[in-house]
């Protein structure tokens, strides 16, 4: 799949076959991740991969709406590494980046997944330290569940003509 149809069929998946995704795969994944761009070149992040059951069980717990989590069979961490950054309060946008990038990935991969928000709300964050030991001077930012999709959402039109300008408001 070319990239276009893949940013344009991509939807989240909240629901999947137990397969395990192959090493294969997972290490093309974290290729993308660490080729994401940021602001100066900072690269202000850590990743991490959560494959064990236990422990992505233990997360959707610990987390409401993180159901997904009890099916999926892998999870890709991002967290911040704020003392990384070259321009000061960028990592945001940088995390934000990798993890679109890691969406588009996994789709063109034939994967399904789904972005899981932990920044800026305090209890996910807080489950996410305290359940992977991730260390206190990294701020965890988004958890990705991926695996075979049990599910095929339709892509929906999603241009709306109010909310586009051209040149000028």
């Amino acid at each position: 799949m070319d990239a276009i149809e893949a940013l344009l069929t991509r939807r989240s998946i909240r629901r999947f076959h137990p397969d395990p995704v192959p090493r294969t795969d997972v290490e093309r994944m974290l290729d993308v991740l660490f080729r994401s761009p940021s602001a100066a070149d900072a690269r202000p992040w850590q990743f991490g991969v959560v494959d064990r059951r236990d422990l992505l069980d233990r997360l959707a717990a610990a987390m409401p709406k993180c159901e997904m989590l009890r099916e999926a069979p892998l999870a890709l961490l991002i967290c911040a590494e704020p003392a990384r950054e070259k321009i000061a309060g960028f990592w945001p946008q940088d995390c934000a980046a990798a993890t679109e990038n890691l969406l588009i990935a996994a789709h063109a991969l034939g994967y399904g997944a789904v972005w899981i928000g932990l920044h800026p709300v305090p209890d996910r964050e807080r489950a996410v330290h305290d359940i992977l030991r991730v260390p206190g001077d990294l701020v965890p930012f988004a958890l990705v569940a991926i695996g075979r999709a049990a599910e095929t959402p339709v892509p929906d039109e999603r241009r709306d003509a109010a909310r586009l300008h051209r040149n000028e408001w």
